[in-house]
């Protein structure tokens, strides 16, 4: 699973965000490289809390650009 470079504590949060035209990218801790482009599946909040919320995004060059 991978995480977005931003915190966010949910779902609502991120979808909110995309919306507004932030420009938000991922990371896979210990996993090799993120999706640049194509889909694939956030887990959040960041570890150590626990995980609340699960999303599938769209990504284009490393940027999400819609929340699924």
């Amino acid at each position: 699973m991978s995480y977005c470079d931003v915190n966010f504590k949910s779902k609502k949060a991120l979808k909110e965000a995309v919306a507004r035209g932030e420009q938000i990218g991922i990371f896979n801790p210990g996993l090799g490289t993120p999706t640049v482009n194509g889909s694939t599946c956030l887990e959040g909040p960041h570890y150590p809390a626990a995980h609340t919320w699960y999303a599938q995004v769209e990504m284009r060059d490393g940027i999400i650009t819609k929340v699924k």
